[in-house]
Protein backbone atom coordinates (compact mmCIF):
# COMPACT_ATOMS: atom_id res chain seq x y z
CA UNK A 1 0.00 0.00 0.00
CA UNK A 2 1.62 3.06 -1.19
CA UNK A 3 1.60 6.58 0.05
CA UNK A 4 -0.35 7.79 -2.75
CA UNK A 5 -3.10 4.63 -2.38
CA UNK A 6 -3.71 6.37 0.82
CA UNK A 7 -3.57 10.01 -0.25
CA UNK A 8 -6.60 8.72 -2.99
CA UNK A 9 -8.16 6.83 -0.07
CA UNK A 10 -8.47 9.97 2.20
CA UNK A 11 -9.47 12.11 -0.40
CA UNK A 12 -12.44 9.99 -1.51
CA UNK A 13 -13.48 9.64 2.27
CA UNK A 14 -13.21 13.34 3.10
CA UNK A 15 -16.10 13.60 0.52
CA UNK A 16 -18.53 11.91 2.13
CA UNK A 17 -17.14 13.52 5.78
CA UNK A 18 -17.58 17.05 4.45
CA UNK A 19 -21.48 15.90 3.62
CA UNK A 20 -23.55 17.20 6.35
CA UNK A 21 -25.38 14.18 7.62
CA UNK A 22 -26.12 12.83 11.47
CA UNK A 23 -22.60 13.20 12.51
CA UNK A 24 -22.79 17.11 11.79
CA UNK A 25 -25.54 17.70 13.55
CA UNK A 26 -25.00 15.90 16.09
CA UNK A 27 -21.61 17.74 16.37
CA UNK A 28 -23.39 20.97 15.73
CA UNK A 29 -25.90 20.63 18.92
CA UNK A 30 -23.13 19.50 21.06
CA UNK A 31 -20.77 22.66 20.60
CA UNK A 32 -24.03 24.61 21.28
CA UNK A 33 -25.07 22.89 24.20
CA UNK A 34 -21.99 21.82 26.00
CA UNK A 35 -18.50 23.46 27.19
CA UNK A 36 -16.46 21.65 24.60
CA UNK A 37 -16.98 19.52 21.33
CA UNK A 38 -14.35 16.98 22.46
CA UNK A 39 -16.50 14.21 24.22
CA UNK A 40 -19.38 14.01 21.31
CA UNK A 41 -16.54 14.20 18.53
CA UNK A 42 -14.93 11.46 20.74
CA UNK A 43 -17.75 9.16 20.82
CA UNK A 44 -17.92 9.76 16.66
CA UNK A 45 -14.82 8.74 15.99
CA UNK A 46 -14.96 5.81 18.53
CA UNK A 47 -18.44 5.02 16.12
CA UNK A 48 -16.73 5.10 12.64
CA UNK A 49 -13.72 3.40 14.09
CA UNK A 50 -14.83 0.31 15.88
CA UNK A 51 -16.88 0.11 12.03
CA UNK A 52 -13.24 0.16 10.50
CA UNK A 53 -12.80 -2.64 12.93
CA UNK A 54 -15.10 -5.29 11.97
CA UNK A 55 -14.93 -4.32 7.99
CA UNK A 56 -11.31 -5.20 9.05
CA UNK A 57 -11.99 -8.35 10.58
CA UNK A 58 -14.08 -9.06 7.80
CA UNK A 59 -17.85 -9.25 10.04
CA UNK A 60 -19.51 -6.26 8.14
CA UNK A 61 -19.69 -7.98 4.36
CA UNK A 62 -21.92 -10.61 6.39
CA UNK A 63 -23.49 -8.34 7.74
CA UNK A 64 -24.02 -6.40 4.55
CA UNK A 65 -25.18 -9.62 3.28
CA UNK A 66 -27.72 -10.65 5.49
CA UNK A 67 -30.98 -8.70 5.00
CA UNK A 68 -32.23 -9.28 8.64
CA UNK A 69 -29.03 -8.29 10.43
CA UNK A 70 -28.86 -5.21 8.01
CA UNK A 71 -32.64 -4.30 8.97
CA UNK A 72 -32.46 -4.38 12.37
CA UNK A 73 -29.02 -2.37 12.52
CA UNK A 74 -31.34 0.31 10.29
CA UNK A 75 -34.10 0.25 13.03
CA UNK A 76 -32.06 0.29 15.73
CA UNK A 77 -30.04 3.41 14.35
CA UNK A 78 -32.96 5.41 13.09
CA UNK A 79 -34.82 4.55 16.12
CA UNK A 80 -31.48 6.11 18.05
CA UNK A 81 -31.42 9.07 16.10
CA UNK A 82 -35.51 9.65 16.23
CA UNK A 83 -34.63 9.37 20.09
CA UNK A 84 -31.92 11.83 20.08
CA UNK A 85 -33.00 14.34 17.98
CA UNK A 86 -36.18 14.49 20.03
CA UNK A 87 -34.43 14.77 23.05
CA UNK A 88 -32.32 17.94 21.25
CA UNK A 89 -35.66 19.73 20.60
CA UNK A 90 -36.92 19.36 24.04
CA UNK A 91 -33.90 20.35 25.46
CA UNK A 92 -32.25 23.14 23.31
CA UNK A 93 -29.91 24.51 25.84
CA UNK A 94 -27.59 27.18 24.06
CA UNK A 95 -24.42 29.31 24.64
CA UNK A 96 -24.75 32.63 26.02
CA UNK A 97 -22.77 35.64 25.98
CA UNK A 98 -20.83 36.14 29.35
CA UNK A 99 -21.85 32.51 30.67
CA UNK A 100 -20.90 29.07 30.47
CA UNK A 101 -22.95 26.26 28.85
CA UNK A 102 -24.07 23.10 30.94
CA UNK A 103 -20.87 20.62 31.37
CA UNK A 104 -23.24 17.89 30.52
CA UNK A 105 -21.62 14.09 31.25
CA UNK A 106 -18.77 13.35 28.80
CA UNK A 107 -19.31 9.55 29.16
CA UNK A 108 -23.30 10.11 28.30
CA UNK A 109 -21.69 12.35 25.15
CA UNK A 110 -19.23 9.98 24.09
CA UNK A 111 -21.48 7.17 24.08
CA UNK A 112 -24.55 9.26 22.34
CA UNK A 113 -21.76 9.95 19.81
CA UNK A 114 -20.79 6.45 19.11
CA UNK A 115 -23.88 5.36 19.00
CA UNK A 116 -24.46 7.82 16.02
CA UNK A 117 -22.04 6.39 14.35
CA UNK A 118 -21.93 3.00 15.44
CA UNK A 119 -25.22 2.34 15.02
CA UNK A 120 -25.45 3.74 11.45
CA UNK A 121 -25.17 1.13 8.76
CA UNK A 122 -24.59 3.47 5.60
CA UNK A 123 -21.16 3.94 7.64
CA UNK A 124 -20.81 -0.10 7.63
CA UNK A 125 -21.21 -0.07 3.93
CA UNK A 126 -19.24 2.72 3.15
CA UNK A 127 -16.36 1.22 4.10
CA UNK A 128 -17.30 -2.55 2.84
CA UNK A 129 -17.45 -0.33 -0.47
CA UNK A 130 -14.66 1.42 0.01
CA UNK A 131 -11.65 -0.42 1.46
CA UNK A 132 -11.48 -3.52 -0.47
CA UNK A 133 -10.46 -0.71 -3.45
CA UNK A 134 -7.55 0.62 -1.99
CA UNK A 135 -5.76 -2.47 -0.19
CA UNK A 136 -3.34 -4.61 -2.23
CA UNK A 137 -3.70 -8.18 -1.71
CA UNK A 138 0.39 -8.76 -2.35
CA UNK A 139 1.76 -6.37 -0.23
CA UNK A 140 3.83 -6.75 3.05
CA UNK A 141 1.09 -5.81 5.17
CA UNK A 142 -1.78 -8.28 5.98
CA UNK A 143 -4.95 -7.17 4.44
CA UNK A 144 -6.95 -6.49 7.28
CA UNK A 145 -4.29 -4.43 8.61
CA UNK A 146 -4.05 -2.36 5.79
CA UNK A 147 -7.89 -1.82 6.32
CA UNK A 148 -7.15 -0.80 9.47
CA UNK A 149 -4.53 1.93 8.53
CA UNK A 150 -6.93 3.10 6.41
CA UNK A 151 -10.06 3.34 8.79
CA UNK A 152 -7.48 5.49 10.77
CA UNK A 153 -6.95 7.51 7.67
CA UNK A 154 -10.78 8.16 7.84
CA UNK A 155 -10.95 8.88 11.06
CA UNK A 156 -8.64 11.44 11.46
CA UNK A 157 -10.59 13.08 8.47
CA UNK A 158 -13.98 12.84 10.80
CA UNK A 159 -11.60 14.34 13.36
CA UNK A 160 -10.84 17.77 12.42
CA UNK A 161 -13.86 18.53 10.13
CA UNK A 162 -16.48 17.53 13.10
CA UNK A 163 -14.48 19.56 15.51
CA UNK A 164 -14.46 22.42 13.26
CA UNK A 165 -18.09 22.38 12.83
CA UNK A 166 -18.64 21.87 16.37
CA UNK A 167 -16.25 24.21 17.42
CA UNK A 168 -17.14 27.00 14.56
CA UNK A 169 -20.46 26.81 15.24
CA UNK A 170 -20.50 27.43 18.95
CA UNK A 171 -17.94 30.57 18.27
CA UNK A 172 -19.93 32.07 15.64
CA UNK A 173 -23.31 31.42 17.77
CA UNK A 174 -22.46 31.74 21.39
CA UNK A 175 -23.20 35.46 21.42
CA UNK A 176 -26.46 35.28 19.36
CA UNK A 177 -28.56 33.18 21.85
CA UNK A 178 -31.59 33.18 19.41
CA UNK A 179 -29.94 32.18 16.54
CA UNK A 180 -27.94 29.44 18.41
CA UNK A 181 -31.30 28.12 19.71
CA UNK A 182 -32.62 28.09 15.80
CA UNK A 183 -29.52 26.10 15.05
CA UNK A 184 -30.06 23.49 17.87
CA UNK A 185 -33.23 22.67 17.11
CA UNK A 186 -32.71 22.57 13.51
CA UNK A 187 -30.05 19.90 14.47
CA UNK A 188 -32.41 18.11 16.23
CA UNK A 189 -34.62 18.21 13.53
CA UNK A 190 -32.13 16.77 11.24
CA UNK A 191 -31.38 13.87 13.49
CA UNK A 192 -35.19 12.95 13.60
CA UNK A 193 -35.59 13.60 9.55
CA UNK A 194 -32.87 11.44 8.98
CA UNK A 195 -34.27 8.44 11.31
CA UNK A 196 -37.48 8.86 9.84
CA UNK A 197 -35.69 8.70 6.26
CA UNK A 198 -33.95 5.34 7.14
CA UNK A 199 -36.94 4.06 8.47
CA UNK A 200 -39.25 4.99 5.44
CA UNK A 201 -36.44 3.61 3.09
CA UNK A 202 -36.03 0.32 5.13
CA UNK A 203 -39.68 -0.28 5.11
CA UNK A 204 -40.24 0.72 1.45
CA UNK A 205 -37.14 -2.28 0.75
CA UNK A 206 -39.01 -4.80 2.96
CA UNK A 207 -42.64 -3.68 1.13
CA UNK A 208 -41.07 -4.18 -2.08
CA UNK A 209 -39.45 -7.41 -1.33
CA UNK A 210 -42.79 -8.61 -0.31
CA UNK A 211 -44.84 -7.40 -3.68
CA UNK A 212 -41.80 -9.47 -5.29
CA UNK A 213 -42.19 -12.78 -3.64
CA UNK A 214 -45.92 -12.58 -4.65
Amino acid sequence: MTVGTVAAFWALSLVFVVTPGADWAYAIAAGLRHRTVLPAVGGLLIGHLAAAAVVAAGVAALVAGSPLVMTVLTVAGAAYLVWLGIDILARPSTPRAGAEPAAGSWVRQVVQGAGISGLNPKVFLLFVALLPQFVDPDAAWPVAAQMLVLGLVHVAGCAAVYTGVGAGARLALRARPTAARVVTRVSGAAMVAIGALLLVEQLVVQLAKQLAAT
